[in-house]
């Protein structure tokens, strides 16, 4: 280790100043140059190959212990601690940035439902109101889509999904599945494109189901729902 910072760090200082300062004698040095690399250190060049692609590939945002793991699936035997060693040697660092996604398209021409749930949150029996939102959530492989369908009574999760396209319908689709709901119950959302659509709409109302809705700029409903 000392003599590869003295290699890092020589044309900064004078090797003879440097050996001295880290107690190795200069004839030691430039026999350690002279040896070359070992074989664990031609083997981690080796390796460092492809950790630098796949972090690249990932945007820099691999960490090692997702780096150890595509290593592994790939057929490479290493340790976990090697990646995070060679990483954290090369500064190849994770670059996690906060990340924000809109979860609400509420400028859309559908029909809007009135607020009935009114911040009622109170049940005294299952599946007489439901609430229902979709999450966003970031992940190395990108975002994460999540559909609740939340019985407001049990606190029961029916169903999640990571379909990007009729997300919420089939979430609404499951949920009645599993739970088969007696006429009258209040579904309550908030004022998204998923949740006005014609399809949405008419499971509801085929459903006899009760649609309610928050009010424009009130997200509270809503919060209260995912945070369960």
């Amino acid at each position: 280790m000392r003599f590869r910072l003295i290699d890092a760090k020589g044309a900064d200082l004078p090797i003879e100043r440097m050996c001295a300062l880290l107690h190795v004698s200069v004839g030691g040095y430039y026999a350690w140059r002279r040896r070359g690399p070992s074989q664990r250190q031609r083997d981690d060049m080796v390796l460092l190959a492809p950790i630098r692609a796949r972090f690249a590939e990932s945007n820099e945002t691999y960490g090692s212990p997702r780096m150890h793991v595509d290593l592994c699936e790939d057929g490479l035997i290493v340790g976990r601690h090697r990646v995070a060693r060679l990483m954290r040697d090369n500064a190849l660092k994770a670059n996690q940035k906060r990340r924000f996604k809109k979860t609400m398209d509420s400028n859309h021409a559908g029909p809007v439902a009135a607020n009935v749930l009114d911040q009622d949150f109170a049940c005294n029996e299952p599946d007489r109101k439901w609430g229902v939102d979709i999450s966003y959530i970031w992940t190395a492989e990108g975002w994460l889509y999540l559909a609740i369908v939340l019985d407001l009574f049990s606190r029961r999760w029916a169903v999640s999904d990571r379909l990007k396209k009729g997300l919420a319908l089939a979430a609404l689709h499951r949920a009645i599945a599993v739970r088969d709901p007696a006429p009258g119950l209040i579904h309550h959302s908030d004022r998204g494109s998923q949740y006005c659509s014609d399809d949405y709409l008419q499971l509801l109302k085929a459903r006899h189901m009760i649609p309610s809705m928050s009010g424009k700029g009130n997200c509270y409903d809503c919060d209260y729902v995912a945070a369960a």
